[in-house]
């Protein structure tokens, strides 16, 4: 097994022991069992040499959007500990994307440590699934662009422990500007729909601003 799908492995293993730490009643005893090994694994995971996100100047004339083939389910790998599609990340929602034509599509399963109100997930944990997948249109379309502005229609309760799945697509690029449309459905019953206005940026700026940091 890679380093990396061993990262993978132990982050799925924290969001599922998240999940059913939230989801579960233990007792005095068992809560004293689980600190007491928590402490443990803190100790090791914090003797690791500290890791970076940023891009090396080495690679910016191979940096490209990691976009899934057509018809093809495979996680993003763009960054792997993306909070919303990064699958080494234990705090986030392991989002699987793949695309449809010019479409985008993300499927998660929002767990109990996700939840806003009693069987409901949190607003703010769709949004983050929405403009996830937004930006997967992004690099489908080969743009690198940041989010302006994100406006949300909340039309159906969104379920925990249920897989749902957003959709997003371009309606419109003018210059600079990009209008992207999502909709969120879950057992084919659509839960929210959102517009979004996206401002394009030059790659080779920003690669290069990253870059400096890691300098």
């Amino acid at each position: 097994m890679t380093n990396e799908n061993q990262r993978v492995r132990a982050a799925t293993l924290l969001r599922e022991l998240g999940h059913d730490f939230v989801s579960r009643d233990l007792n005095d005893e068992q809560l004293a069992s689980v600190n007491a090994r928590l402490e443990e694994l803190s100790k090791i995971v914090g003797g690791g040499a500290l890791r970076s996100r940023t891009i090396a100047r080495g690679s910016l004339a191979n940096f490209k959007m990691a976009v899934p083939a057509e018809g093809q389910v495979e996680k993003h790998q763009l960054f792997s500990d993306s909070i919303v599609s990064g699958g080494a990340n234990p705090m986030g929602l392991g989002g699987f994307l793949w695309r449809e034509g010019t479409n985008a599509l993300m499927e998660v399963t929002l767990g109990k440590a996700f939840e806003g109100a009693p069987g409901r997930a949190h607003g703010g944990i769709v949004a983050a699934l929405i403009d996830e997948t937004m930006g997967l249109v992004l690099a489908i379309n080969d743009v690198l662009a940041f989010t302006v502005q994100l406006d949300i229609t909340y039309i159906a309760p969104t379920p925990i422990n249920t897989p749902i799945i957003a959709r997003a697509w371009l309606e419109e690029q003018n210059g600079r500007k990009l209008s992207i449309a999502a909709v969120v459905t879950a057992s084919d019953t659509e839960i929210a729909k959102a517009t979004a206005l996206f401002i394009s940026v030059d790659p080779e700026k920003f690669l290069k601003h990253l870059a400096s940091l890691d300098s």
